[in-house]
């Protein structure tokens, strides 16, 4: 019965978003479009980073809002706290103190290989700080508190899955079967979102030019406006080709967003100008944003309701992690608190 049991025990899923802008219309059909159907393959933990993110000087007002705006936008976009633990990161201590003990776990060799420290150590050349540098330590106890079988990951992110895997597997070498030893989760589906100003880099939250990012609390308005001034090209026909950087990236967005396979979109748009495959694009992402909009809104309005959801999450999160943390307290031989 125990070994039937075993098997039918759904995976656990973990992933966690930074609060330190608005998603961009690249982060939710690249990822989180995808999230609410992990709920049904996966038993499944959704975190706002928000300590990951002063790493980098915030403002404490702003960090504060983005905060509550982004757990209600996870919620949006079909994220349910009854059917995941859906929690902000600072709610729950064991984050830190686990940190903390894999710090000792780590070398320092390892961190000094990390590109993501090499990379944020020159945009912020004024502030490279011990956080920067411990970062993986963090995100590798995000991970292992949980148990996660699996972490989707994008190629930015495989290095800290590895370094995640080489902490673990470490520890559990020394002290026995400790952490679940993660595995990478590469989802079915995801558009790549380039930028709308400069299609040859991804679309991003720091992009300084606003012309080229969508977020996903953009007005119908600001979101046409972009897709009309969108880069392409002199070519002035709508297929997917090598040298065609802006069209490509707008029939991507298309089909995300409707389903339509490149061929379908070239046959519709046989003839049409990009005017018309621009303003088709732009009406296809506002109706695809509409029911996020709307529910956000509802769910901005009801900040009280918010409070209650994420103090459910955080609650759940902390009796979670708590049983990890004491195994491996316990195990490097710490003496037990008695509760």
């Amino acid at each position: 019965m125990a070994e039937e049991t075993k098997k039918q025990r759904k995976q656990i899923s973990l992933s966690l978003i930074q609060p330190t802008s608005i998603p961009t219309l690249g982060n939710y059909l690249g990822a989180m479009k995808g999230w609410p159907s992990f709920q049904d393959e996966f038993d499944t933990v959704f975190g706002i980073a928000d300590l990951h993110s002063i790493t980098v000087r915030q403002d404490p007002k702003k960090l504060k809002q983005q905060t509550i705006e982004l757990y209600a936008l996870l919620m949006s976009v079909g994220l349910d706290p009854d059917k995941s633990i859906l929690f902000i990161q600072s709610h729950v201590p064991q984050h830190s103190q686990l940190a903390w003990l894999l710090n000792c776990y780590t070398m320092f060799g390892e961190l000094g290989r990390m590109t993501q420290f090499k990379d944020k150590s020159k945009q912020h050349s004024d502030n490279v700080n011990s956080g920067l540098f411990t970062y993986p330590c963090l995100m590798a106890a995000d991970i292992l508190l949980y148990q996660a079988d699996v972490v989707p990951v994008g190629a930015d992110q495989k290095q800290h899955l590895e370094i995640t895997r080489d902490i673990a597997q470490r520890f559990n070498s020394i002290y026995g079967n400790v952490f679940t030893v993660p595995e990478a989760f590469i989802p079915k589906s995801g558009a790549k979102v380039m930028s709308l100003a400069d299609p040859t880099r991804k679309m991003s939250k720091s992009d300084p030019n606003p012309k080229g990012t969508v977020y996903l609390t953009d007005t119908p308005s600001v979101i046409m406006k972009k897709f009309k001034s969108a880069v392409t090209d002199s070519e002035m026909c709508v297929r997917y080709a090598d040298g065609k950087d802006g069209i490509n990236n707008l029939m991507t967005i298309y089909s995300a967003v409707t389903g339509l396979s490149f061929d379908k979109i070239e046959s519709d748009f046989a003839g049409k100008g990009y005017g018309d495959f621009k303003k088709a694009v732009g009406e296809a992402v506002v109706a695809e944003l509409e029911p996020v909009q709307k529910k956000y809104n509802d769910y901005m309005n009801d900040c009280a309701y918010l409070a209650e959801q994420w103090q459910k999450g955080a609650e759940t999160a902390r009796k979670v992690s708590q049983r990890t943390l004491d195994k491996a307290m316990k195990k490097i031989g710490f003496l037990q608190f008695l509760k």
